[in-house]
């Protein structure tokens, strides 16, 4: 049976990625974030910098979608037809696939949760926090200018619902896609880190 498979998403300034991280340490398995990116790049020829530009970002053109007629969600369309973005969802999705046949690891973002919707035995995590919060640490951990990380911060969050919404004819934070979905500004990191690890344990259990 497949165990400690964890995937999150995540509002910005949530400290999703660190609660990932220490989701990860905690249990001794890998943790993929921006790793992902590494690995496209690797696998696909193109470089880290132009993957990093289209990551979470979904398709611009909504004239190529309603030509080619597709979502990434429905269609397949030959892979020297589509746009970098969509190159990178696909080459991320199969990452991701591997990586959860392989064993127990921590995804974040990149529809995790969708991506590997048909396996059993894994735990979608949703994290968000209130808005206050997010904005402190977003100029605490990223340096971000007091005067525009509010400003950042709904357009981080608009250009993730966006690429999710795409890329998988979801709603992004919709509670249905995910097993648990909590705020980190009322439980803290740490918290945060344990409720994870005991839900899994839980959903183990069951």
């Amino acid at each position: 049976m497949v165990e400690n498979i964890i995937t999150i998403a995540r509002q910005y300034g949530s400290g999703g990625h660190e609660i990932g991280e220490k989701v990860s340490q905690a249990l001794g398995i890998p943790f993929y974030d921006r790793e992902l990116i590494v690995m496209a790049a690797k696998q696909s020829g193109y470089s880290e910098e132009v993957f990093s530009k289209a990551d979470e970002r979904a398709t611009n053109s909504l004239l190529y979608s309603l030509l080619m007629g597709y979502s990434m969600g429905g269609h397949a369309v030959a892979p020297n037809e589509m746009p970098i973005n969509d190159k990178l969802f696909l080459i991320q999705s199969d990452i991701i696939k591997q990586a959860a046949l392989r064993g127990p690891c921590v995804i974040v973002g990149r529809c995790g949760d969708y991506v590997l919707r048909e396996f059993p035995n894994v735990l979608h995590v949703f994290i968000y926090a209130d808005k206050e919060a997010r904005v402190e640490r977003a100029i605490r951990q990223y340096g971000l200018d007091p005067n525009k990380a509010p400003d950042l911060l709904n357009k981080k969050d608009k250009q993730r619902a966006n690429y999710y919404n795409f890329y998988t004819n979801r709603r992004w934070g919709d509670a249905d896609n995910y097993d648990l979905a909590f705020s980190s500004s009322v439980f803290g990191i740490e918290h945060s880190v344990n409720l994870i690890i005991e839900a899994e344990k839980c959903r183990r259990r069951d």
